[in-house]
């Protein structure tokens, strides 16, 4: 996991170990024999695409660099209720200090690769790519964004620095969609920046505006329903890419792609996914 390498993702866990273990576990400290070994092991409780193998080997080894851990799937696998995940051996203090801290992150990123996974299977015949958003846990966007990724959707613009998204309040503070293009364009010149720009519309108008302007890369069609949508992608007839965005559901996502729409991005992959049930067993 190359992710492992990252500063950030290094600093995250360091800052998850001091917020939970604190100055020590001191219930396991207090009930059990610090030369005390044992075994446990990791048990889905239900379906879905594992994540977090090998996020786990390393919190458990930043704990305890003693312990042995043996993964017993892989990252994306595909898990069922009861499946064995991992077996961990050594300190029982160790392994129960390091327990929450792993079962915590290993939940929350299956749970986003699982939700993940559901949509890209319900658009595997549709030529329209899936893209989460910037709503984010705080701290923890690479992760996952890796999860999406992992799961079979793709990664929108990481940040506010890797591209230039124009939505409806930059529109409004500009003074009007062709002040906001120009302006942008202007600024990425000045500032020698090449990067991608997208441009929000809220109407056919406001479409028909930004195609007599031109200078963007993607136009995003927000809150069109599926019949405005088909006729706002015929009216680009393919000059810019298109994405659709906003009340898009699991219900609803095969109509919003059976429009030809280039992308839909779905803020729920990660901030409304439900964590994939994880529990730790002695044995």
């Amino acid at each position: 996991m190359e992710l492992l390498q990252n500063k950030d993702i290094k600093d995250l866990i360091e800052m998850a170990i001091r917020e939970d273990v604190g100055p020590g576990d001191h219930t396991s400290l207090a009930c059990i024999p610090t030369d005390k070994l044992g075994r446990a092991y990791c048990v889905a409780k239900q379906d879905g695409i594992i994540a977090g193998i090998e996020l786990a080997n390393y919190i458990f080894k930043r704990v305890d660099s003693k312990l042995v851990y043996t993964p017993l799937k892989k990252d994306g696998d595909l898990v069922q209720n009861g499946d064995h995940i991992f077996t961990i051996e050594g300190s029982d203090i160790s392994i129960l200090t390091a327990e929450r801290l792993v079962l915590n992150f290993m939940q929350r990123l299956s749970g986003i690769a699982t939700q993940s996974h559901q949509i890209s299977e319900l658009l595997k015949d549709y030529h329209t790519t899936i893209l989460d958003t910037r709503k984010t846990t705080p701290g923890m966007r690479l992760l996952e964004k890796w999860a999406v990724k992992l799961g079979g959707c793709s990664n929108h613009r990481m940040g506010l620095y890797d591209m230039v998204m124009i939505k409806d309040n930059h529109i409004d503070f500009a003074g009007g969609i062709k002040q906001a293009i120009e302006k942008t364009k202007n600024y990425l010149h000045f500032k020698g920046l090449n990067i991608p720009i997208e441009i929000e519309t809220r109407t056919l108008d406001e479409v028909q505006q930004v195609l007599d302007i031109g200078g963007v890369n993607r136009i995003m069609l927000d809150n069109f329903k599926p019949e405005l949508l088909e006729k706002a992608i015929a009216l680009i007839d393919k000059r810019f890419e298109t994405e659709a965005s906003g009340g898009i559901t699991m219900e609803t996502i095969k109509e919003f792609a059976a429009t030809g729409v280039d992308f839909i991005s779905v803020g729920a992959l990660t901030h409304s996914s439900k964590s994939l049930d994880l529990s730790l067993r002695v044995g």
